[in-house]
């Protein structure tokens, strides 16, 4: 328990007396005999209580009560008065004394009381601490259940995602299967038909109007044929040729290509090569497929002008190469089919080129996903392992 008190009073007299009294009870006394000496020996001494006298000359006992209160929470006052009306003391208690003494006051009187409020200090700052330490537990275990949300929503987004990615497989080993049977059954009835309308062709009179049906004919089992090696290209590796590449010249050469439309659109490039990975081993046309296919989509939703965004980094493990557009952006329900063989949003698509892009995204152990909002452009981040 803090024994330390600071009596306050112009009466030398009981300065003496108070003094004697406590610390014959083993108190560490400090006395001052006018309110401007008293505030600063407590701002010094930070004493459990002030034994304080209510009557003083140029700052009252109430003022300085008031005084010690705001400035010095943790110290209670005792007041000294030769006043005994009940309205002093609702005063005092009101403006936080703790107790009040009538002069002259009896010596045990004075003990006991002064001991009573330092037992009532002792409970109202422990029930202080354990306030403080019940407000800090419950902001800690706010604060771990923030956490657990974010973690929760993190891991919650990396299952959907893995399991978008789950899906997307099996849609790309599905369609290997359905292509490679269409292929087959397919082809044979086209080759037939196509080589049936050569030797029709062969008979007719070229510019005749049966010439012009059998050669439109022909054109349309062309088309045909086109979709399957088209479809076939989806999810089936064609033959390839592997040699150390670097993607930062991959992405040039397919930028240059561009160059003209980017011009004709009135679009922005905005390119940031952050770091250059070294080359990996890889088929350069199949990764300029890749770029290819992201940046036509890109600037076909900026025909009236817009920012392509082009940034590619590396770490210790994989390239990152993230395609960005300020476009119309994809509905948040339709994200998720954008890799879909056949689906498109052009009028003239095919629906083929993402999915293309999936299945050599995949083919080198890679990642691609997409960020996009109606109205906020799209991102197409791409990732490739260094080996």
């Amino acid at each position: 328990m803090d024994r330390r008190i600071v009596v306050v009073d112009d009466e030398r007299i009981i300065l003496e007396l108070t003094s004697m009294i406590l610390r014959s009870k083993g108190y560490q006394v400090f006395t001052a005999e006018n309110a401007g000496d008293g505030m600063a020996l407590i701002e010094k001494e930070r004493p459990a209580v002030v034994l304080l006298d209510y009557m003083m000359p140029s700052m009252d006992g109430l003022t300085a009560l008031r005084k010690i209160r705001g400035a010095y929470p943790d110290t209670y006052v005792m007041m000294f008065t030769g006043k005994g009306s009940e309205e002093i003391a609702v005063e005092l208690m009101k403006a936080g004394a703790s107790d009040y003494i009538l002069k002259p006051f009896n010596n045990q009187d004075l003990v006991d009381r002064l001991e009573n409020v330092l037992r009532i200090r002792t409970i109202e700052l422990h029930n202080r601490e354990l306030r403080e330490e019940r407000e800090r537990l419950l902001y800690e275990i706010e604060q771990w259940n923030l956490e657990l949300e974010r973690r929760v929503e993190e891991k919650s987004r990396e299952l959907e995602k893995a399991h978008a990615e789950i899906v997307q497989g099996e849609k790309l080993a599905a369609l290997g299967h359905l292509s490679a049977g269409m292929a087959h059954e397919i082809r044979n009835p086209l080759n037939t038909i196509s080589l049936f309308m050569q030797l029709l062709m062969n008979g007719m009179e070229a510019g005749s109007e049966l010439f012009t049906y059998a050669d439109k004919a022909l054109k349309e089992v062309g088309r045909i044929d086109d979709l399957l090696i088209r479809l076939l290209a989806a999810s089936k590796r064609p033959q390839y040729e592997l040699h150390m590449v670097s993607v930062a010249a991959i992405i040039e050469r397919t930028l240059d290509a561009f160059s003209e439309q980017i011009k004709a659109y009135g679009v922005t490039l905005h390119k940031e090569f952050v770091s250059e990975p070294a080359p990996i081993l890889a088929d350069a046309t199949e990764l300029e497929q890749v770029f290819n296919n992201v940046i036509a989509n890109a600037l076909y939703e900026m025909q009236q002008g817009g920012t392509l965004g082009l940034r590619l980094s590396h770490d210790a493990e994989a390239i990152h190469v993230a395609v960005s557009d300020t476009g119309r952006g994809i509905a948040r329900e339709n994200v998720n089919q954008i890799f879909d063989p056949f689906y498109t949003t052009k009028a003239k698509g095919t629906g083929f080129g993402l999915s293309v892009v999936l299945r050599i995204v995949k083919t080198y152990g890679g990642r691609i996903s997409v960020d996009s909002a109606p109205g906020q452009g799209t991102v197409f981040h791409i990732q490739l392992p260094l080996e």
